[in-house]
């Protein structure tokens, strides 16, 4: 699906991915774990084009997106949910749903398909995204990136300061969506446990710098949290 190739990235003159290569399996889930400034969201924002590699390479499905710009990874079947549950704060639950499946022949289909998978939202469609609760806004946030039907889902940490009870939804969605197949996923996630029960990948970044990859599973933790104690 995704791969990189020795990537290396940065902001100004400061290099914060070094070298990294990773893939994400067809039609599965691979997770970035890492602590805070290991350079987790800036794999992310590379893989969708918002910042360019300054050496190594980027392939989606074997070709070179390299230099593709954002737009263009999209119209390929990218789908990217950043950190912070945005929304359009002004309009409506069902405004910001609708925004994105008028852009599409099958956008009612597709709208309905990620109510169903967010149910919590259906009572929420008229209420303003800005007075939704954090867990909501970021149900909204991955339900709207789920109307463009992507083959690669980017999720830049889903869970993160989100109540307990919401987590349990987000995370058994994902986990829902991810084995139905048709779809792969490029997970960063704090959530150890949840990260590796959804992955058939993983990967540790620290300072920028892949130190620790394996196949996922429950088996996996043992490893991976040593691997973020170092």
């Amino acid at each position: 699906m995704i791969a990189f190739e020795e990537v290396h990235v940065g902001y100004g003159r400061s290099v914060v991915l070094h070298g990294v290569s990773l893939a994400v399996p067809e039609n599965g889930v691979a997770a970035v774990l890492g602590h805070n400034g290991a350079g987790k969201s800036t794999l992310l924002r590379a893989a969708v084009g918002l910042l360019k590699p300054r050496r190594g390479a980027i392939f989606l499905d074997g070709e070179n997106i390299t230099r593709l710009a954002p737009h263009q990874r999209v119209a390929r079947g990218m789908a990217y949910v950043p950190q912070g549950q945005q929304s359009f704060q002004h309009l409506t639950t069902a405004e910001n749903l609708q925004l994105v499946a008028d852009g599409r022949k099958d956008g009612r289909t597709a709208m309905a398909e990620a109510l169903d998978l967010f149910p919590a939202l259906k009572p929420l469609l008229s209420r303003r995204a800005g007075l939704l609760s954090g867990g909501q806004r970021q149900q909204l946030a991955i339900a709207r990136a789920l109307i463009t039907r992507p083959r690669l889902l980017l999720l830049d940490e889903p869970t993160e300061g989100i109540q307990p009870s919401v987590v349990t939804e987000i995370e058994q969605t994902i986990l829902a969506v991810a084995g139905r197949g048709g779809m792969s996923v490029l997970l960063v996630e704090q959530h150890v446990g949840f990260a590796l029960e959804a992955a058939q990948r993983y990967y540790v970044l620290e300072a920028g710098r892949v130190t620790s990859s394996g196949d996922g599973g429950a088996g996996a933790e043992s490893a991976v949290r040593q691997a973020l104690t170092v």
